[in-house]
């Protein structure tokens, strides 16, 4: 009978020398369990309960939220560039010879055409010295028009004296005939050459007159060509002076003030023509496969949806870039109500396609172990009054690419449903809800 006794002993020293470290390990793991139960069962209570509320508490409060009626909208695929645009026609003026400003035709941002004046310079010259050189071509263009009026009339005379000395040639001859014959005196025939001695001497004086007045004319064609070279020069300088536009445009800003000395370095202004602007684009090698003429392509400015702006691509590149392995793309966009500006940087879409779709906001989807969910709006009838409220139905979506500040629908809604898109963090399934509508999303 002492045997028993002495195992029961052995027992309980044993249970008693346990260390008490270890009695306090299975006490924190006892209550980490019933935590971890208690707050299993509140999420799920949370996120599954779609009844009433537990025994004793009153109906849940109506969550205000803004809905938003699902629409199909064109959802685009496109890539995104960062690009910088630039005018087709633009220049920098200078002025051709040095001086001070004296005169500023335009203003900044006026919109010129060719030969509009811009700025005018002092001139070393006058308008009086072109005045004076005008006049010193009309006076030897008048001393040419005159010196060729003398050379025509010598030339005439010329002609009638040698027309006289042929005559009197065939008047001896007659003479000498009529002599030789007794028909005749040798008196007479001696006054006809006699005649005929007098027009040779005319004829000679009226070549030398020809001469005479051809070395005039040449005289004052000469001075009639230096007096067009010195009016040219006075017009050059006086043109040199005179800035005007070589094209069409708007005027940048206008650096130099009256009584400025300018030199040919200094730029007095900008002439840009905004109407049609062109952007280049560094397209990458995964992308200048599908690449085509004709493609459109949109402008936004950072951080904003709506385009300023719709081109196409224009030119492509037939070489690509040995470092950056990218290949240059051109597109046009025209600009009539000067929204783009040259050097303007902006976000460049390239719309490879377009097609029918769903876009939801981003701040609309909630996530839950890795599955995405949205609320849409549904009504319900309750069990005890009969009446029909609003509440919130949670409901799994597949989502495609983001688009802005939107997310694309494969799967899970349909056009018509209420999306709600405000207030998610304070709803579960089922809870009564007060909508209020809320602006669709635009277009991408």
């Amino acid at each position: 009978m002492e045997a028993p006794e002495s195992q029961a002993t052995v027992v309980s020293q044993s249970s008693d020398s346990l260390p008490q470290s270890s009695q306090q390990n299975s006490w924190i793991w006892t209550m980490f369990a019933l935590l971890l139960l208690a707050g299993g069962g509140a999420l799920i209570w949370r996120q599954f309960n779609s009844g009433g509320p537990p025994q004793g508490f009153g109906p849940p409060q109506s969550v205000p939220v803004k809905i938003q009626r699902i629409e199909t909208v064109e959802v685009k695929d496109s890539s995104e560039y960062v690009a910088t645009l630039e005018a087709q026609e633009r220049v920098s003026l200078r002025p051709e010879a040095t001086g001070r400003v004296t005169q500023i035709f335009v203003t900044s941002g006026e919109t010129v055409q060719p030969g509009d004046q811009i700025v005018q310079l002092s001139a070393e010259r006058s308008q009086a010295e072109l005045s004076a050189a005008l006049a010193n071509i009309n006076a030897a263009r008048a001393a040419r028009d005159s010196a060729q009026a003398e050379l025509r009339t010598a030339e005439a005379e010329r002609a009638r004296a040698a027309a006289e000395v042929n005559l009197q040639n065939e008047e001896i001859e007659r003479s000498k005939y009529l002599v030789e014959r007794g028909a005749q005196s040798q008196q007479t025939l001696d006054l006809i050459i006699r005649d005929r001695d007098t027009a040779i001497a005319n004829l000679q004086a009226d070549k030398e007159r020809i001469q005479a007045a051809q070395a005039s004319l040449a005289q004052a064609n000469a001075a009639l060509t230096q007096a067009e070279a010195d009016s040219a020069a006075i017009r050059e300088d006086l043109l040199d002076k005179t800035v005007v536009a070589p094209i069409a445009g708007m005027v940048g800003d206008i650096p130099v003030k009256l009584g400025d000395y300018v030199t040919e370095a200094d730029i007095l202004t900008t002439i840009t023509q905004n109407q049609t602007l062109e952007l280049e684009l560094p397209v990458s090698e995964g992308d200048i496969n599908q690449m085509e003429v004709g493609l459109p392509v949109e402008l936004a400015q950072f951080g904003e949806e709506t385009p300023l702006a719709t081109g196409r691509i224009s030119f492509i590149s037939p070489q690509t870039n040995a470092d950056s392995q990218a290949t240059l793309v051109k597109a046009l966009f025209a600009n009539p109500n000067a929204r783009l500006r040259d050097a303007q940087k902006v976000e460049a879409s390239i719309i490879w396609s377009q097609q029918p779709g769903i876009l939801i906001p981003t701040e609309a989807v909630s996530r839950l172990a890795g599955q995405t969910f949205v609320f849409v709006v549904e009504s319900e009838t309750q069990a005890e009054s009969g009446e029909t409220q609003q509440v919130a139905r949670q409901k799994p979506v597949q989502l495609g690419d983001i688009h802005g500040n939107s997310y694309q629908v494969i799967e899970g809604l349909e056009p018509g449903e209420q999306l709600i898109v405000t207030g998610i963090l304070n709803l579960t399934d089922g809870i009564p809800i007060t909508p209020e509508t809320a602006q669709s999303p635009a277009t991408p």
